[in-house]
This record gives structure tokens, C-alpha cells and sequence, in this order.
């Protein structure tokens, strides 16, 4: 079994986050004191959500590192440890237009949504001989979600260019437990789309290709649709103010035309993730 991963998107990954936490880390120490604030005082245990209190703060937001268990590519049967950034938005304030997220952190928010897949190398992958690789795709676009103190709701919709084109996006729901004011637990139901040309991309098989499998993967032409259903649960942990251990785990399985793509007959319509990782909260005074 050829197990050399795909090295390109775990450097990647490793760059994106040490760049960005280095800026964001720059950017609040080289502020001045009046212009970064704390959600509370730091030595002050940490009051329940609904106390928060960021008084001329405008943006609040996680930034962390950690490491991902992950099929090696979608429909793999076998997994890869990669490093993954941790980037949320809890707050964000802007003149003209309003607040975003709630300053207890409930309520509607909007944000960005960025999505990146490393280079799938073929020949890396025993499943895969005799298909062409596939480009690094980027994906770029909107998120949104409304917060009640119990259940929270979201979906995110993206264009992705690159290796695959077209649109990709997920949904799902959540329900919230706080057992204590340091630990956040959330679980339920995810799923997510994709336009026919990005599923073309990662499920589809050319006659070429499968002349060059030797007939081992048929021809295949995927539309699009959902890609796949399941569940989600994450828990967050306040070790110290403003810094958290953040933990997930989902299960999803592919469905419709990705389910079955001979690259997943021959693989697993089941995929599991598993993650670790600490991050930090920052409250900054942009305006």
C-alpha cells in the first residue's frame, strides 16, 4: 500500500497557520492598551457567556493550532494525520451596518468561509492508479448562522477554483450544552453539496481513465447534489482566560452520485475525523 501522503497540503496548512497566528499575534501586542480589549479581567474567573461584556471592543475571534485525523483523499479507506488552523469569529461590529454574532456570542452572524484541498497526487494511492491528478482547489465564500443559548443553525456556501471548479457548501444544526462557564459542547446533524463539475473532479472517472485502470474504475459521469450526510459534536475547554482546548469528531457518509463513484465502491463511503487543538481568544478595537 503506498502511504507517502500528500506532503504539499500539510506544509501548506502548516504555513497558513504559523503566518496568520504570527500576524494576529503582532498586530494585538503592537496595539495600544486602549485599543485591545479583554472580555473581563484576566486574573477574574470567567463570568457565564451571557456576561460577556466587550464594551468598545468590534471584533472578537478564536486563532489556534492543531492536528486532524482525515481520510487521505474523499472515499479513502485509509487515514493521514495533517495539522489544521483553528479560525472563528464569535463578534464583529461594523459602523454602518450593525453587530454581528451578539456580544455574548448568540445571535446572527455572517462571516467568510475558506476552504483549501491539497494536490491529489494518484500515484500516491493505491485506489486511485491510472486517474489523473487533481490540482490544489481553493475555495472561497459566505458563511452565516443564528445562536440561541441552547441550538444554533448554519450553512456556508463556497467557489472553488483550481483543481475542481464550481460550488461547494455544507448545512447543519446544533444543540449546545454549558455544564460548566468553561466548557462549550455541541453535536448534530451536518450535510453538505456540491455543484457537478467539482464532484466531476474528485468522483469522476474519464474513458481514459479507466482504459489506463485497466477497467479496474468504469466510466463515470457524477452530478450534483448533496455529497454527503452525518454528524458532528465538538467541545471547547477555558484552561486559562482566553485560552481553550478545542476538540471534535464527526462521521459522514458520502450519498447520491459521490457514494457511487467507483473511487468510492472501491474504497469507503464512510469518513470519520478526528481533532485537537488550542486556541486563543482576541478582542480588537478597529474603529
Amino acid at each position: 500500500m503506498k502511504r507517502r501522503g500528500r506532503l504539499e497540503y500539510q506544509d501548506m496548512r502548516i504555513v497558513t497557520a504559523a503566518v496568520g497566528l504570527a500576524l494576529l499575534l503582532g498586530s494585538s501586542l503592537g496595539a495600544a492598551a486602549a485599543d485591545v480589549y479583554a472580555p473581563y479581567e484576566p486574573d477574574a474567573a470567567p463570568p457565564a457567556p451571557a456576561a460577556y461584556d466587550y464594551g468598545d471592543t468590534d471584533f472578537v475571534f478564536f486563532l489556534g493550532i492543531g492536528g486532524v485525523v482525515v481520510p487521505e483523499y474523499d472515499g479513502a479507506e485509509d487515514y493521514q494525520l495533517s495539522p489544521q488552523p483553528i479560525i472563528s469569529v464569535e463578534y464583529l461590529s461594523i459602523p454602518g451596518l450593525g453587530a454581528f454574532g451578539g456580544k455574548d456570542g448568540r445571535g446572527f452572524s455572517v462571516g467568510p468561509s475558506f476552504g483549501y484541498i491539497g494536490e491529489r497526487d494518484a500515484s500516491d494511492y493505491d485506489g486511485l492508479d491510472g486517474l489523473d491528478d487533481v490540482d490544489a482547489t481553493y475555495e472561497l465564500g459566505v458563511k452565516a448562522g443564528y445562536e440561541w443559548e441552547h441550538a444554533e443553525i448554519y450553512g456556508a456556501v463556497r467557489y472553488a477554483f483550481g483543481g475542481a471548479d464550481g460550488f461547494v457548501g455544507d448545512i447543519g444544526a446544533n444543540l449546545i450544552a454549558r455544564p460548566t462557564e468553561r466548557i462549550v459542547l455541541k453535536a448534530g446533524p451536518t450535510a453538505s453539496f456540491a455543484s457537478s463539475d467539482y464532484m466531476d473532479a474528485y468522483f469522476g472517472v474519464t474513458t481514459s481513465e479507466s482504459f489506463n485502470t485497466g477497467g479496474r474504475l468504469a466510466p463515470y459521469d457524477p452530478d450534483g447534489g448533496f455529497k454527503s450526510v452525518g454528524v458532528a459534536a465538538s467541545a471547547r475547554y477555558e484552561v486559562f482566560t482566553d485560552w481553550f482546548v478545542d476538540a471534535d469528531a464527526s462521521y459522514s457518509r458520502l450519498v447520491g452520485d459521490a457514494k457511487d463513484s467507483p473511487i468510492v465502491e472501491e474504497g469507503d463511503a464512510n469518513q470519520f475525523t478526528f481533532g485537537l487543538g488550542i486556541s486563543k481568544r482576541f478582542s480588537l478595537d478597529l474603529w
